[in-house]
């Protein structure tokens, strides 16, 4: 039985709880969620978890990232959805709404997995006020095209691939912030893994503490960028490009791979491996630099595997300046509560109606065993 991590779908309105935290009364719930870790290095540090990509499921990925953060670290997460205007429900498909993005105004660290969004001027501004403080900022899987905004909007140089007149942000957030934006899927998606191989003169880097060579695996593929990566980038991890031990198996949220699976693929896939976690400084044009850490992987399914997410953990305490809270074994990184999640695809907004995910499913009691 645990105490260390409470849970509040902020509301309208909010009373006092005699803890200190705030309770909330129902009213009109507020679209997200805040994990309030309660013990541990992490207490009084806010980190906010954004979350909105159509396929690799940040929905189910980031509330989990979010309770370890809390639950074993004590920082306090604010997780972000995708939200139908409409409906109030999580959906993935509406790549225009994320609510609660004012949440950033508080923090200490971003973490964002969106993928392709054009979201409003008011919700783009707390984004940008946020990067221009220098702020750190860890960024998964599509986050390096982590918006799409047309050419005749304020907010156009965020946008993947972003080509106009303000040149300092050629080819838009991924690459100026990340350090590259979408290239390409380096392996072959839903048939080739990935397992992750330390750069050998970057294994003391405390974000690899705990960490062994070969431990990170996922089903995701490998995702391809430009070499080398720009600027400052220090490439921590590559991924090896590893074929399937079995057959193709759509009902297996693996699909029909395996962590066991250990045969590279021959030839140029492998040769040169691809980065799949580096770190990078950035500086927005009339910001201060910051701190960024970037990994193309990070799908839920990802997630079942302990080294990715000591990698992501190690990641905010080295961003926060806390690397000396890494000790040499890493940090815990144990699932906290019940962690079981979907395969990786696009799905439709048929499915999505249907659905009727809501934040209400992502909240965890006091009471609840891990």
């Amino acid at each position: 039985m645990t105490n260390l991590l409470r849970i509040f779908v902020f509301t309208l309105i909010s009373i006092p709880f005699t803890s200190g935290i705030s309770l909330s009364v129902k009213a009109a719930d507020h679209p997200w969620v805040v994990y309030e870790g309660t013990q541990g290095p992490g207490q009084g540090k806010h980190i906010v978890l954004i979350s909105g990509d159509e396929e690799y499921r940040s929905e189910e990925a980031l509330p989990q990232l979010g309770k370890i953060l809390a639950e074993h670290h004590g920082f306090r997460c604010t997780v972000l959805f995708a939200i139908d205007p409409k409906t109030g429900d999580i959906n993935p498909n509406h790549g225009s709404n994320i609510p609660g993005l004012e949440a950033l105004d508080t923090a200490d660290l971003m973490v964002i997995f969106t993928r392709f969004r054009d979201l409003p001027s008011d919700q783009m501004q707390h984004v940008d006020e946020y990067l221009r403080a220098g702020k750190p900022v860890i960024g998964m899987r599509t986050s390096t095209h982590a918006f799409n905004v047309s050419g005749d909007k304020p907010w156009a140089h965020y946008g993947n691939g972003y080509q106009g007149e303000n040149s300092a942000w050629a080819d838009g957030f991924g690459r100026l912030v990340l350090g590259e934006k979408w290239i390409s899927h380096h392996g072959h998606h839903k048939h080739e893994s990935t397992r992750g191989i330390l750069v050998e003169d970057a294994t003391d880097h405390p974000i690899l503490r705990g960490i062994s060579d070969g431990e990170i695996w996922g089903p995701t593929d490998v995702y391809g960028v430009r070499l080398p990566l720009p600027g400052d980038s220090q490439p921590l991890v590559l991924g090896q490009v590893v074929a399937r031990d079995g057959d193709f198996n759509p009902d297996d949220a693996f699909y029909g791979m395996s962590p066991k699976d250990s045969q590279p693929v021959s030839g140029e896939k492998n040769d040169p491996m691809m980065p799949i976690a580096w770190t990078k400084s950035y500086q927005v044009p009339g910001g201060e630099s910051g701190r960024s850490f970037t990994t193309t992987m990070g799908a839920s399914t990802d997630l079942v595997n302990d080294g990715l997410r000591r990698l992501l953990v190690n990641a905010a305490y080295w961003l926060l300046e806390m690397d000396d809270e890494i000790p040499l074994e890493g940090k815990n990184v144990s699932l906290v509560g019940s962690y079981e999640p979907t395969g990786f695809e696009f799905r439709s907004d048929d499915y999505w109606s249907k659905r009727r995910m809501h934040v209400s499913e992502h909240q965890v009691h006091a009471n609840n065993e891990n």
